[in-house]
C-alpha cells in the first residue's frame, strides 16, 4: 500500500533552517504530484508548497522566497527546505500525494516543527 514516512522536523530558532524529507512507497512516485501542508492545532490545514510530476512549484504567500520544494524521483523523495524560519511556521508538516482535482490521495503521518524566539 503507499506509504508517505515524513522526517526532518525538530527545534529551531527563529532565523535558522530545517530539511523535511518525505520517502514514499507502494507506487510509482514519479508519476503523482505532491505536495507540503502543515497545521496548527485549531486552525485550518495550510497548503504550503506543491511540486508537479514536471518540477513546477508553487507556494503559499507566507513561505515564498523563504521555503524551496524538490523532489528526487530516483530516490522516491520529497524535500522541503525551510530557512529564515519564523515562530509563525511553528506546525506539524504533512507531505501528500497523488493529487485528484483538488484533493490529495495519500497522506503522511506529519512531523512537528517548532520555531522559538
Amino acid at each position: 500500500q503507499v506509504q508517505l514516512v515524513e522526517s526532518g522536523g525538530g527545534s529551531v530558532q527563529a532565523g535558522g533552517s530545517l530539511k523535511l524529507s518525505c520517502v514514499a512507497s507502494g507506487y510509482i512516485f514519479s508519476t503523482c504530484d505532491m505536495a507540503w501542508y502543515r497545521q496548527v492545532p485549531g486552525k485550518e490545514r495550510e497548503l504550503v508548497s506543491t511540486i508537479s510530476t514536471l518540477k513546477f512549484t508553487t507556494y503559499g504567500d507566507s513561505v515564498k522566497d523563504r521555503f524551496t520544494i524538490s523532489r528526487d524521483n530516483a530516490k522516491n523523495t520529497l524535500y522541503l527546505q525551510m530557512n529564515s524560519l519564523k515562530t509563525e511556521d511553528t506546525a506539524v508538516y504533512y507531505c501528500a500525494a497523488c493529487r485528484a482535482y483538488v484533493i490529495y490521495n495519500y497522506w503522511g503521518q506529519g512531523t512537528q516543527v517548532t520555531v522559538s524566539s
